[in-house]
């Protein structure tokens, strides 16, 4: 047994010690930002509305011009610099902010910077809002939010970041009113509805978040042109869209590669994510199992007799143990497998949303084609018309609007695919380096947890073999002397041997229970005894 324990020892410790050295030099980017902190969350009841409010801290370190102290460690073991820590040397700042601040954001990210991934946001939850756990971890979803936005290199100096961390109230409520304001007149701008000025390609980048923020901010007079502005811009748009007759590019072909392959991978990436929640769960079923194995055996010891009842209720203690250990585990499986598999998921949606925000410059370029070319057929009729001078001078200066803002549109267009390309190139080096990563924390898990259920169970074996049964307090002390197994055993198979010479009967005349009693002389010569003559053949 010993020269078996020793040559198996080193294969079983230099796995763990290759994966934990793996595991050590790997860090995730947003853990290495570690100066932006979102902390204290309060409760608010201001009358009917209930809030809870965070406070956000940014405390970069003073500026280091060594650049080994002002770089971050990727997941590939590469060194790249903190230009968010650059930029910002030394600018402390700490706001309080709510969940909705962090959804402006979010949106403001998405229209400052069309067809960059943006982090995801924690969902919306109707119930148990405010309950501590929920806060808690709405908490740490927030930060790992904000802390992947600074080290995102496309967001990290956009403009809404830099008023949410540092903006006062008033500073960023202005900001937030600036901005529904700025897209619902970027919308009626992007319509031109006859008074449009020449900068109407500024509304592109705001068509889609500002659906819900068109009607506030501008003003009651101005509500009925914004109306039919966003009216118009829907329905040219959405008749681009459905011609299906859309601007091409010389990219189409990757994009629509790119677009296949992130489909395929969001169905795969459902089915493991699917796969790791079951295996979670059947981890807490194992360990309820454990703990009904326990007390079955401790229920069982009890009712036996003091040697017997001991050795059962020391099994009952270690399946308790393994119990608590199961259900560890599973905390720790649904930690770094379960978890990082959704947050994969949504980091998918992410790049579908940047997908979609490509197709959406595509069709609003596209729909600015298609109206200069209706507005030149209808200036061409206007001109071969007499009387009509006046008509077909709007309407050539309305076709210089909308080719000066087709121009900005196709410009946008080209900056967002380009965004897009950089950031997919990006989402795959860095999500295949975090999923190698989780895969590296699963097996670490499994081989603890396997090597750890080995020595419990290992260590009770030879309690219960030798007899010794020790009865740990809390302290670890006292111990109950009880008889050997091999003691029991041998009483046993003594007193079960003693039994059955009592109930034999005379060698001579052996009964059978499955004979019927002899009635005649010659059914009794019919059954044949042995001879008890011969040696060792007698009971």
């Amino acid at each position: 047994m010993s020269t078996e324990s020793s040559t198996v020892q080193p294969d079983n410790t230099t796995p763990p010690s290759i994966l934990s050295t793996l595991l050590t030099t790997k860090t995730r980017t947003e853990d290495a930002i570690s100066y932006i902190t979102v902390s204290d969350p309060v409760i608010h009841a201001d009358g009917m509305n209930k809030y809870t409010s965070y406070r956000v801290d940014c405390r970069p370190p003073p500026f280091d011009p060594t650049p080994h102290n002002n770089t971050t460690t990727t997941d590939n073991s590469s060194m790249m610099p903190d230009l968010f820590l650059q930029i910002n040397q030394g600018q402390y700042s700490s706001t309080l902010r709510r969940y909705s601040d962090f959804l402006w954001l979010y949106e403001r990210l998405h229209k400052q910077r069309a067809g960059s991934i943006v982090p995801p946001l924690p969902e919306k939850q109707a119930v148990s809002r405010f309950s501590p756990e929920f806060v808690e971890e709405r908490r740490c979803a927030l930060e790992r939010f904000l802390r992947r936005v600074v080290s995102h290199p496309e967001l990290m100096d956009c403009e809404a970041l830099g008023v949410f961390l540092r903006g006062d109230d008033v500073t960023f409520q202005h900001a937030k009113n600036v901005s529904k304001s700025s897209g619902s007149s970027g919308e009626k701008r992007a319509a031109i509805g006859g008074d449009g000025g020449s900068s109407v390609g500024g509304g592109s980048s705001d068509m889609m978040m500002n659906s819900s923020a068109h009607l506030s901010g501008a003003g009651a007079f101005n509500l009925t042109p914004q109306k039919t502005a966003g009216i118009k811009k829907w329905f040219s748009e959405a008749k681009t869209t459905l011609s299906n007759d859309l601007v091409s590019s010389p990219d189409d072909d990757l994009f629509d590669e790119i677009e296949r392959y992130i489909e395929s991978l969001s169905i795969q990436m459902k089915r493991v994510s699917h796969q790791a929640s079951g295996l979670v769960r059947k981890s807490k079923e194992i360990a309820n199992g454990l703990f009904e194995f326990g007390l079955a055996f401790h229920q069982l010891g009890q009712s036996e007799g003091e040697v017997l009842g001991k050795k059962l209720q020391l099994v009952g203690s270690t399946a308790d143990t393994l119990s608590v250990l199961s259900s560890q585990h599973a905390d720790a499986e649904w930690k770094k497998l379960e978890e990082p598999f959704k947050d994969y998921l949504k980091m998918i949606h992410a790049v579908k949303l940047a997908l979609g925000r490509r197709h959406d410059k595509r069709v609003s370029y596209t729909a600015l084609l298609h109206e200069i070319q209706t507005r030149e057929v209808n200036l061409h009729r206007l001109r071969m018309s007499p009387g009509r001078e006046g008509q077909a001078y709007s309407t050539e200066m309305s076709i210089q609007r909308y080719q000066a803002a087709a121009e900005a549109a196709r410009e946008d267009y080209a900056e967002c695919s380009q965004r897009v390309l950089r950031e997919v190139d990006r989402f795959k080096r860095e999500k295949a380096e975090e999923m190698k990563m989780v895969v590296l924390e699963f097996i670490m898990l499994e081989i603890e947890l396997n090597r750890s259920m080995e020595k419990i169970w290992g260590e009770l074996v030879p309690k219960l073999e030798e007899g010794s049964v020790v009865a740990s307090d809390g302290d670890g002390g006292g111990s109950v002397e009880a008889s050997s197994s091999s003691a029991l055993a041998t009483a046993a198979a003594a007193s079960s041997q003693q039994a059955t010479m009592v109930n034999l009967p005379p060698a001579s005349q052996p009964t059978y229970s499955n004979i019927p009693v002899a009635s005649d002389p010659m059914m009794e010569s019919s059954i044949q005894y042995r001879d008890n003559t011969i040696v060792g053949m007698g009971l």
